[in-house]
Parts: structure tokens; C-alpha cells; sequence
């Protein structure tokens, strides 16, 4: 559990440098240009985000349980996880999605957290989802007190809005009926 826990604050805290202190996230961007600055955060945060594969693999077989989820929680996680991956994509493609849910990727992340909260009972359950749960509320409540920065986007587009739909359905498809099984090893519809 120590090395979930570790990965979380390595993950999470890299994440939440803007929510602390904005002033201070572009003091680093400063002091290190903008390239080494993306290339540190990427760094902390991919090794932030192995610790948190490793750490959960590893409490997964020395599971704590703490409630026993009734089995109709399986598929409200499924219906709450359907738009995921729209509202991911639709950060990146600028459409009425990405405009209606002002930060659709913080959406995507409270929806997939909450979704797993629910359907899952075991303690390193809790830890991961609860923790980017409450990242995520953290965040998008910071985001109304502080500038929002740009970030990488296509060019916006009508077609956009359909792009974010059909290719976030297809991922959703593949994920749930294939690398949700392939990669973490439970099958959600199994």
C-alpha cells in the first residue's frame, strides 16, 4: 500500500502544484524554460503514475475489504463510465461539449473515479478512486479563482463535437470489452 500511497502523492501532487500556488508553478516554469518544465513534470508524473500500477497490483493481492458492493453497482459504474471518454477527447477537440462542461477532462475524472467508488469495496479501491475524486473536485473548485492556462487543442471545428463522440464511444468499446480485462484483469462486463 505504501507504494500506491507514494505514487498518489508523486501523480497527484505534481497535478495540484497549480491549485497550491499558481504563482509559484510559473516561478518554475520560469526558472527552468518552458521544454524542461513540461519534461520534469512529465517525468515526476510518469513515475508518480507506475508507482500507482505497481502499488495497486500489489494491495490487489492482499485485498482489505471494506464493504461489499451490491451487484447492480456494476452497472451504474458502466453507465456512469460511457461518457468518459467523450469528455476526454472533447478537452482537446473545442466544440459545445468541450464548452457546456468548461474542463470536460475534470469531468471524465470525477465520473471515472465516482464510478469505480461505487462498484468497488476493496480498501486500495477507496485510496486510488477517492483520491483522484477528490483531486478532481479540488481542482475544478480552483480553476474559479485562478486563470485558466492554454492548452493543446485542434483548431476548433463543428465536426469536433461528433469527433469526441464517435471515437470516445469506440475507445469506450474497446476498453470495456477488451483492455479493461487485458490490462487490470477484470472483465466488467464478464
Amino acid at each position: 500500500m505504501t507504494t500506491l500511497i507514494g505514487g498518489l502523492i508523486l501523480f497527484l501532487g505534481m497535478h495540484s502544484i497549480s491549485i497550491v500556488s499558481p504563482a509559484g508553478r510559473d516561478a518554475l516554469e520560469k526558472q527552468f524554460s518552458p521544454l524542461a518544465w513540461r519534461i520534469l513534470y512529465s517525468l515526476v508524473s510518469a513515475i508518480g503514475l507506475y508507482l500507482i500500477i505497481k502499488g495497486y497490483a500489489a494491495a490487489r493481492l492482499d485485498p482489505t475489504l471494506v464493504w461489499v458492493p451490491p451487484t447492480w453497482t456494476r452497472h451504474l459504474a458502466a453507465l456512469l463510465n460511457l461518457p468518459i471518454f467523450i469528455f476526454f477527447l472533447a478537452s482537446y477537440l473545442p466544440g459545445k461539449i468541450s464548452k457546456a462542461l468548461k474542463h470536460p477532462q475534470l469531468v471524465a475524472v470525477k465520473a471515472w473515479s465516482l464510478a469505480h467508488l461505487i462498484a468497488n469495496g476493496m480498501l486500495h479501491d477507496m485510496l486510488l478512486f477517492g483520491a483522484f475524486l477528490a483531486w478532481a473536485v479540488v481542482d475544478r473548485i480552483s480553476m474559479k479563482r485562478r486563470k485558466e492556462r492554454k492548452r493543446p487543442q485542434a483548431p476548433a471545428s463543428g465536426i469536433n463535437d461528433v469527433i469526441a463522440v464517435v471515437g470516445g464511444l469506440a475507445a469506450y468499446g474497446a476498453f470495456a470489452f477488451w483492455a479493461h480485462q487485458a490490462w487490470i484483469g477484470v472483465a466488467p462486463f464478464g
